[in-house]
């Protein structure tokens, strides 16, 4: 049986223990990796031979040959526990490399990480020289968290490739991601990098333990001092900044400003930088950071990228356009986000064809779904119903996760050309396939509502809120019907009231409040929630009752001001047309 080479030394011990190979250069610890489920190789017979000066002969060897096929045929067929067990027992008799190999090999297979740790210990007893053992035994003992007395080990490792020394002390912290004992991890660290404090790295990997266990101090501290000894070292400057950005986005912000200072040329930091910026809504030093690396790097996506978003937030979007148009034509492995957004500057110029083009180009991921309904819609505002639910269909043909969203859209689209009854029906379709899913009770209910069919409504409002307890919506749907209707106020103002503490900010919760108290006859409390309904958001239906209340409150010109304001911006809005036939001249 050969032993697994490889370049890395960290890689060599994350196949030990079925790990998979960690790249030099991780900052701090991601997600602890699963063990990988891969069933072992299969050792072939022949290869296992009596060690040199073995005087069994072939006794042994026949023996060694049974139990190896005993072992492997129990394997095949599932018996994992029997097939270690059985290597187990032959590798302690044997005290073979090869077979020791094997053993750990299927005992890691069989999850028996007790067993691994064992027939480490006894290879490394056997062999002390080899270091595929000394790989071994570490490599376990960090998957089974012993760390107490790992260290000379890692040292030991370490000081055997030079070579590779600065890589493999930056991935240390991501090879023991998988200890819980965060403190524990910062003492191993700190004692196997004690011998290369003379390298950055073995700084940067300190300052990385220490973060990830809570101590700020001593990490910013060891971040500082991998500067020291290299200074222009781009990941210490971000390191930097990471940890101070934990308690303060300025100070993180300043410290990459002082660096690009220092090195203007620092592309990763300067990149950060304008991101940081971004983060804390400072735009226009966002742009600014962005468009000199722009001239710098007029070509690289994850500069031009971040222009034409932070054009857009900007409202400049002939910038945005030209600098999405420049992305789609770079290399670039996702084009979804550029097509995406190139789709909406052109609706936004009514250039409804040229946005249909661009959206349809938008593949799978976050992207898809907006641009599905984004086209369906351009479609049935050209008429083009029947082409845009069957855009829907075959989305949900290519997205089946996605479902869901696309039947509740085509619903609106039937809703919104006027065919309730279609719509409901479309629902009442998928309900009959998912009959607890709460969207779908939700969005059938409304449709209901306009259907007047009160009682299925309620009915399953409630199975909504049963499903989902803290589902704001469905306890203002239900109170608002019935507060419009003049039904049950007490219980709508209490529905309302449950909506508002789930959701205090919503402004369509806040206008169902002004709306029962309105109800109820409390004027001025109705006023009150309705204004900042409101203010919040401009609505026509919050625009409407707001009139109404003006109306009753005997300030007429105000209520008229707000109708008539409201009506230029949505001339067909029903509730608003006829709030403003009632109290308008």
């Amino acid at each position: 049986m050969k032993p697994i080479k490889t370049t890395l030394l960290w890689a060599t011990l994350a196949l030990a223990v079925g790990m998979p190979a960690i790249a030099a250069g991780d900052a701090l610890p991601g997600r602890p990796q699963k063990p990988t489920t891969r069933e072992p190789r299969r050792i072939v017979p022949e290869a296992v031979q009596p060690r040199s000066g073995d005087s069994s002969g072939g006794e042994l060897t026949g023996q060694v040959v049974y139990q190896v096929l005993l072992a492997e045929v129990a394997l095949q067929r599932g018996k994992n526990d029997f097939a270690s067990e059985a290597y187990a027992d032959l590798a302690v008799r044997t005290r073979d490399p090869a077979i020791l190999e094997r053993a750990i090999e299927v005992a890691s297979y069989a999850r028996r990480f007790d067993r691994v740790l064992e027939l480490a210990r006894l290879w490394v007893q056997i062999e002390p020289e080899s270091k595929r053992a000394q790989k071994v035994l570490a490599g376990v003992m960090i998957m089974t968290n012993q760390l107490d007395g790992l260290a000379p080990e890692l040292i030991r490792m370490l000081e055997a490739d030079k070579e590779s020394l600065p890589a493999n002390l930056l991935a240390l912290n991501r090879m023991l991601a998988r200890s819980p004992d965060r403190q524990a991890v910062l003492q191993l660290v700190s004692k196997v990098c004690a011998p290369f404090l003379g390298l950055a790295e073995a700084h940067y990997a300190v300052a990385v333990a220490a973060s990830s266990a809570g101590d700020q101090q001593r990490a910013l501290g060891e971040a500082r001092q991998a500067l020291v000894l290299r200074p222009d070292w781009e990941a210490g400057a971000l390191l930097e900044a990471q940890i101070l950005g934990s308690k303060s986005p300025a100070e993180a912000i300043a410290s990459l400003q002082r660096f690009v200072d220092r090195y203007p040329k620092a592309v990763d930091v300067q990149l950060n930088l304008a991101r940081a910026l971004v983060g804390e809504k400072r735009y226009a030093e966002a742009k600014r950071q962005f468009e000199h690396l722009l001239v710098a790097y007029p070509n690289n996506p994850d500069v031009v990228f971040p222009v034409a978003i932070l054009a857009l937030q900007e409202n400049d979007q002939a910038l945005a356009e030209a600098q999405l148009k420049h992305l789609v034509t770079l290399d670039l492995a996702d084009k979804s986000a550029p097509y995406y957004y190139l789709g909406q500057i052109a609706e936004e110029h009514k250039a409804s064809d040229e946005a249909l083009a661009y959206y349809r180009q938008v593949g799978a991921g976050e992207h898809f779904l907006p641009a599905q309904l984004r086209s369906a819609s351009i479609l049935a505002h050209q008429g083009k119903l029947d082409e845009a639910r069957a855009e829907l269909r075959a989305a949900a043909e290519k997205s089946p996760s996605q479902r869901l969203q696309l039947t509740i859209a085509e619903a609106a689209l039937l809703r919104d050309a006027k065919q309730t009854e279609a719509a409901f029906d479309l629902l009442e379709q998928a309900l009959s396939q998912q009959a607890a899913q709460p969207d779908l009770l939700y969005e059938s209910a409304l449709l209901a509502e306009r259907l007047g069919r009160l009682e299925v409504m309620e009915t399953r409002l409630r199975k909504v809120i049963e499903l989902q307890p803290e589902n704001a919506q469905a306890y203002n749907a239900l109170g608002y019907s019935y507060a419009d209707r003049k039904l049950r106020l007490p219980e709508s103002r209490q529905l309302i009231e449950k909506a508002s503490q789930l959701a205090p900010k919503d402004p369509f919760i806040l206008d169902s409040l002004g709306w029962v108290l309105y109800r109820q006859g409390d004027l001025e409390g109705a006023l009150t929630h309705l204004q900042r309904a409101y203010a919040e958001r401009p609505d026509p239906e919050i625009a409407a009752h707001l009139g109404e209340v003006l109306w009753t409150l005997g300030r007429k010109d105000e209520a008229r001001s707000i109708l008539r304001e409201a009506q230029k911006k949505d001339p067909s809005h029903e509730v608003l047309m006829e709030a403003v036939k009632r109290f308008s001249p």
